[in-house]
């Protein structure tokens, strides 16, 4: 948990990914936020899921909020640490998540924001086939400036058709997975033989 604390303590770096943070979080603030997304009463309309090398290091968070039973859509979320960026983590680690979203849990549409000068989520999200759906003018404040912010979205039919071309244009050296090292039935690139 700390390893994770400490992105939260990075004002500038946490103004460009989250736009409801402003100030660094103290360990025991962190933990208590987080213990409420697991334990409230609306806990089944979020998911989420810490991204860990295979030695257990915390390099990411990734997750689904808002998650919607009746319009099938949630918002998708991902954040990665400084030292894992541009590395494919994330790229991995949110098409999983799509594979979750859509496959597992049956939902139609995820949505996306970002700041519209973090070129990373921009790329990311470009990326597993999101399409810029507008553009909510200076809706996120940070650094004592308004910043436009990008809302992207993508249908269950617009994975399935990037799916097996991003699949393929990923080479397995970095691989995302769920579960035990040896469950390739949930990992990114996906694997052909099941855990």
């Amino acid at each position: 948990m700390e390893a994770v604390i400490s992105w939260f303590q990075d004002v500038e770096d946490l103004a460009r990914f989250d736009r409801t943070s402003r100030a660094p979080l103290s360990l025991s603030h962190a933990e208590e936020m987080w213990k409420g997304t697991f334990t409230s009463s609306d806990a089944s309309r979020n998911c989420w899921f810490v991204i860990e090398t295979s030695g257990g290091e915390a390099v990411g968070l990734a997750g689904l909020e808002a998650i919607s039973n009746i319009n099938r859509d949630a918002v998708i979320a991902i954040f990665i640490s400084k030292s894992a960026r541009r590395s494919g983590v994330g790229l991995r680690a949110t098409a999983l998540l799509m594979d979750l979203a859509f496959r597992q849990l049956g939902l139609n549409r995820l949505t996306s924001y970002y700041r519209a000068d973090n070129h990373h989520s921009r790329d990311l999200v470009a990326k597993v086939g999101c399409q810029i759906e507008g553009t909510m003018r200076q809706a996120w404040f940070a650094d004592g400036a308004f910043h436009d912010m990008i809302v992207v979205g993508v249908l269950k039919t617009d994975w399935m058709a990037r799916r097996q071309a991003l699949a393929q244009e990923l080479d397995s050296k970095t691989t995302v997975i769920f579960g035990p090292n040896d469950c390739a039935a949930w990992s990114w690139p996906p694997h052909i033989t099941a855990c």
